[in-house]
Formats: structure tokens, sequence, C-alpha cells
């Protein structure tokens, strides 16, 4: 089975933006017994707070939102390297930068990671194209909600969604941010991709390392994407 992993980058600091090693050695060890078993990865990893930080200063600097979204790429493939050094001698030698190197990297039996590839896109679009580039059985969407509500989770009566339709995703997620660095459960990019290659694809919550392991194992946790019913 080849599978896509989209890691948020807030998963991997805490509160006071300190890196959460043991969760990051968490989801190294969850990694390394999957593919054990046969599994192909592709890991990719967001910017988290950092980025956010850097881009935040940056724009008051003065800098282009290309600039600001280079520091993004930066700073998520950053991110790449710490989960790269957890995995050890399992993860591809370097972070990958472009869907060329990606097709070669896939097929090397090691995990590959990689961050940002370029600017106006986020690494969740960017796991999105990974996951259509390698013809990913899957895409799992590890970030710091349960999955997916039908409106802003922290309004009354807001209710989780088991599964919803690539449309009614669309819709409720329309009003976000599209500049660098504005938090997006997944973004408009990232819906066209999976809707055109219909990717199973489910968001859940990657507070917890171990979800990932039950995500692979097909239990049923977050949100899973349909698409007009139908999935590939």
């Amino acid at each position: 089975m080849r599978v896509v992993l989209k890691l948020g980058g807030s998963l991997l600091y805490d509160e006071s933006g300190k890196v959460m090693i043991d969760r990051i050695r968490e989801y190294a060890e969850s990694i390394r017994t999957h593919v054990k078993d046969g599994l192909t990865m592709v890991i990719v990893v967001g910017g988290g707070r950092p980025a956010r930080e850097f881009i935040s200063a940056a724009r008051e600097l003065g800098a282009s939102e290309a600039q600001c979204d280079w520091l993004g790429i930066k700073l998520a493939r950053n991110n790449a390297e710490l989960l790269s050094a957890a995995l050890r001698s399992l993860a591809y030698p370097r972070i990958v930068e472009d869907l060329d190197e990606l097709e070669v990297a896939a097929t090397s039996a090691k995990v590959v990671l990689m961050g940002g590839l370029i600017p106006g896109q986020s690494t969740n679009a960017v796991a999105a194209v990974a996951a259509e580039t390698i013809g990913a059985d899957m895409l799992l969407n590890a970030t710091n909600v349960d999955g997916v509500y039908d409106r802003d989770p922290k309004k009354d009566g807001a209710v989780k969604l088991d599964s919803v339709d690539i449309e009614e995703l669309r819709a409720i997620l329309s009003g976000g941010g599209t500049r660098a660095g504005e938090y997006r459960l997944f973004d408009p990019v990232a819906i066209k991709i999976v809707a055109r290659s219909k990717i199973p694809t489910v968001i859940f919550d990657g507070r917890k390392a171990a979800n990932l392991s039950r995500a692979l194992d097909g239990e049923k946790l977050g949100t899973r994407i349909t698409y007009g019913g139908k999935s590939r």
C-alpha cells in the first residue's frame, strides 16, 4: 500500500513553541512499524508555529507574500528534517524538494519526507499533489482537531462529520484565508487535486501518534472525504 501522510507542523510544538521530542519519536516508531510491514510512505510536514511567527515578522518588515511563502517552505522543510532524524536510516537521505525527485525517491523503499514546494502552495496542497503523483492508495491528514465539523468547531452546535462529500467540504472551508501562513484545514488547491483524482482521504486528530496506526489499520476515526458518494 502507498500512503501519503500530511503531518501538521502544529503537532510538533507545544504551546510555548518548544519542539515536542517525544511526540516526534512516537510518530517515528509508528511509521517504522508499518513500513516494516511493507507500507510505502511519503510524509509532508507543515511549518506550524515557527513558520507563522517568521512569516508574521517578515510581513511587518515589509516582505512580499512570495518571500513569506519561501520562509514557510524552508521552515516546513526544517520540520521534515526533525522527523527524518528520528527515522534515521529508514528515511530517504534528503528532504525532497520537487515532484521529479519525488517520483524517483518513492521507488527507494525509504520513507520520503517533504516540506513545502513552491510559493502560493500550502503543505496540504503538496500532500495532495504528492498523493496524485505516486498514485497513493490513501491520503492521511493528521491535524490538531479531531475531524471536519459542519461549521467552526468553536461555535455552539458544531457537529463533527464522520464523512463529508468533497463539495460540502469546499463550502464549509470557503471562508478561510489564502495568504502565507494562514491556517486552513484543507485549502482550495488541495480540494481540487483530491477531487479530480478521488484520492481516499481521511482527516484525523494527530495529537496522539497512535491514531496514525489506527488510520492505517482501517479503523473509523476523524472524517473521511467522499466524492459524490464514491471514492477511487
